[in-house]
């Protein structure tokens, strides 16, 4: 684990130059493997050229009736990319007995939501571009867009990701959880080749969504009955930005597995240094944001034959949907 540096972002120069070395460093690792590098930001310029747009408008319709949608599809692009990588299994629903939903792990069961928009997208993109697509490439764009208008910065996604045709139950038990303790939580974002830096950076994406009470260090304490929401971030709920760090600071991180960033024993030599600077200083946040979202989307997708293009984000093309 790579303990805290000083600086990762220090000008917008170098990070220009960062991201065209993670690119290239990626399709070399790809090419190492044996496959080829397939992710590219032009992937659909030829075959769909209106998707991104498309996927904009569509969450910008659900915004209107539902603020926090934005918050939800980001998060629907984090559990998917840590199960089988970045493959769109969250999305299937139940098929048994050859696939068992994601969607009713504790992490993610009456917590991950935003699925009816993602259909809604795939409906969209379907009636323009059929068969192009993927699911998984789906939420890429969609955390992406959800950023951008949220305030906060926006990036160009690497897309042709193809679409998984199982689950796996047992690695979505293992998600991320809001009580994980810091060396937990270091250990299962090594465990898809993470580092402090990228966990400090995602944990940032609490900065806009809300929680249940339950889950909370107050754990509904002021009175409220279990469901109740409260706002991840109490002074900008709706805004991508950093004040999420702040209240770190202060103490009034809304989950624990937030706090113990600052608070847990090893935090001074690990992840402290980086809340300190990136509450200090938001384009070295978003900078750093964009660098772990990328790497994070490139965690393990399937791509040129591997896995197919759903029709349907629900169900795996065999099964006649």
């Amino acid at each position: 684990m790579m303990a805290a540096s000083s600086s990762r972002v220090p000008s917008p120069g170098w990070l220009l130059a960062a991201h065209c070395a993670l690119l290239l460093a990626l399709a070399g690792a790809g090419a190492a493997r044996g496959h080829p590098p397939a992710l590219s930001s032009t992937f659909y310029d030829a075959s769909c050229p209106g998707a991104h747009d498309v996927v904009r408008r569509v969450i910008q319709d659900a915004r209107v009736s539902d603020p926090r949608i934005p918050a939800s599809l980001i998060r629907l692009h984090f559990h998917d990319c840590f199960v089988n990588g970045c493959d769109g299994s969250l999305l299937l629903d139940d098929d048994l007995p050859a696939i068992r939903t994601e969607k009713t792990v504790p992490a993610n069961n009456n917590s991950a939501r935003g699925f009816p928009v993602v259909d809604g997208i795939k409906r969209a993109l379907e009636a323009a571009c059929p068969g192009i697509v993927s699911c998984a490439d789906i939420l890429a764009l969609a955390a992406e867009i959800s950023v951008e208008i949220s305030g906060g910065p926006s990036w160009r996604v690497l897309l042709g990701r193809r679409d998984g045709t199982k689950t796996n139950v047992e690695s979505a038990n293992k998600l991320p959880s809001p009580f994980d303790s810091l060396d937990k939580l270091q250990q299962k974002f090594r465990n898809v080749n993470l580092d402090d830096t990228d966990l400090v950076a995602l944990q940032g994406a609490h900065t806009f969504g809300k929680v249940r009470c339950q889950v909370t260090r107050e754990n509904c304490t002021a009175g409220q009955p279990e469901g109740t929401l409260e706002n991840l971030d109490q002074v900008t709920p709706n805004v991508f930005d950093n004040k999420y760090y702040g209240n770190l600071l202060h103490g009034q991180a809304q989950l624990p597995s937030d706090q113990v960033m600052l608070s847990d024993a090893a935090a001074p030599a690990t992840t402290a240094p980086i809340v300190h600077r990136f509450a200090s200083n938001q384009k070295d946040f978003f900078g750093n944001f964009v660098a772990s979202m990328i790497k994070m989307g490139n965690i393990s997708p399937l791509t040129e034959r591997d896995g197919e293009i759903r029709k349907n984000c629900r169900r795996v093309n065999s099964k006649g949907y």
